[in-house]
């Protein structure tokens, strides 16, 4: 039988990050939640390091990620790489729990307003209750409003205490179209043929397909299309064997130049790739990136982004096939970093365009907190799709949702 914890990939989940002071209760209010030992609870300043994710599904909001954070309050140069971290994990947050410790809410302050600047809605929460006197509880939570100007949420952790309060609270926060995967949109309905074109390379794995694939298959049986799947070099049969042209064709980016030869007129084209971008990132800014490519010159600088961290494979997308079409255009001396995961550098004014992959391991707050970054440092950016169709010079012609 399935498992929808472990099936529903952490990009497609909920992120729920925890952040106050060290020794706030963080980590027992993670284990309040989940009703498991979830996260390591000690009496000694700092116990939790680097931010520790865990999937879990629960009550009411379905699949998560919980995000336990270090102390924002942590101090000396350890320390300071420690917050660094933490703040690096609210790119990735969905909703933030902000527990509090004291009656100084300096530090609770400031982190407020960061999460309200980059609207991520938070709950103050005042744990601990069973430690305080009704009366300085009262108090606490006055001074909480004054400070923050929001009513907190008041829980033991420990005890237990209101934990369905907080949970209540949490769902309020939840976005009622959340977690409803909307890859295609308005591009085919019920009833109609879509062709799927699955070039199966050293980049996918033999017996699997990539995830996008399988996001995209999914949905559009959910949407009661037909579907017909070939691989590039079965375009031509697969077309001359159907009744009539495919209402959408979608393919993998890297044969655009191929699938459109043979595209039928009347058929709609896009891609995998284009089809994430909307659906994790901003398909609209990405489009206006992908006209730097027009202004790059052989002395230009261009990140490539990967979400994944896999080990570089022969014709690698990112690392080998784009560049060599960039520096075909442009010149051999054109500069192309690379950078996987989490290494997005902070300073992006170096770079003349960033060209980002689909996401498919991120979730969308990730990836729009990187375009957000790109678009206030003024640097243009755009997805792999997307440059691309630039690339082959269709990228007018192109569909997305």
């Amino acid at each position: 039988m399935s498992d929808t914890i472990n099936d529903t990939p952490r990009s497609g989940r909920l992120h729920i990050g925890i952040y106050g002071r060290r020794n706030a209760g963080k980590s027992s209010l993670i284990n309040a939640i989940t009703g498991h030992d979830t996260a390591i609870v000690s009496d000694t300043a700092g116990t939790t390091t680097d931010p520790v994710y865990k999937s879990m599904e629960i009550h009411g909001l379905g699949p998560c990620v919980l995000i336990d954070t270090a102390g924002f309050d942590d101090s000396g140069p350890m320390g300071k790489l420690r917050v660094d971290k933490t703040r690096l994990a609210l790119d990735k947050t969905d909703i933030a729990l902000l527990v509090l410790a004291g009656d100084d809410m300096t530090e609770e302050k400031a982190w407020a307003a960061e999460l309200r600047a980059r609207k991520t809605p938070f709950i103050p929460v005042i744990n601990k209750m069973d430690e305080r006197d009704p009366a300085e509880l009262e108090t606490f939570r006055a001074t909480v409003r004054d400070a923050l100007g929001q009513e907190p949420v008041t829980v033991s952790a420990r005890e237990g205490t209101n934990m369905a309060a907080l949970r209540e609270a949490m769902l309020r926060l939840v976005p009622a179209d959340w977690g409803k995967m909307d890859l295609t949109g308005k591009l085919c309905q019920e009833g109609d043929l879509v062709m799927l074109v699955m070039p199966q390379d050293i980049q996918a794995p033999q017996g699997r397909l990539i995830l996008p694939q399988v996001q995209v298959t999914r949905e559009l049986l959910d949407k009661k299309c037909v579907i017909v799947s070939c691989t590039t070099d079965k375009i031509v049969p697969a077309l001359n064997s159907l009744s009539k042209p495919p209402r959408l064709i979608i393919t993998d980016s890297q044969v655009f130049a191929e699938v459109w030869k043979h595209k039928p007129a009347e058929s709609l084209l896009t891609s995998f790739s284009i089809l994430m971008a909307g659906y994790k990132g901003d398909i609209e800014e990405f489009i206006r990136g992908a006209a730097a490519i027009d202004r790059l010159t052989p002395h230009s600088h261009v990140l490539i982004a990967e979400a994944c961290t896999h080990s570089p494979l022969a014709e690698d997308i990112g690392r080998e096939k784009i560049p060599r079409k960039l520096r075909a255009l442009v010149g051999e001396t054109l500069d192309v970093q690379v950078v996987s995961g989490t290494d997005f550098p902070e300073d992006l004014t170096p770079y003349d365009l960033i060209i980002h992959c689909g996401a498919c391991m991120f979730n969308r707050t990730y990836m729009l907190s990187r375009v957000r970054r790109a678009r206030e440092q003024g640097v243009p950016i755009c997805n792999y799709g997307v440059a691309l169709a630039k690339l082959t010079g269709i990228l007018d012609k192109v569909v997305h949702a």
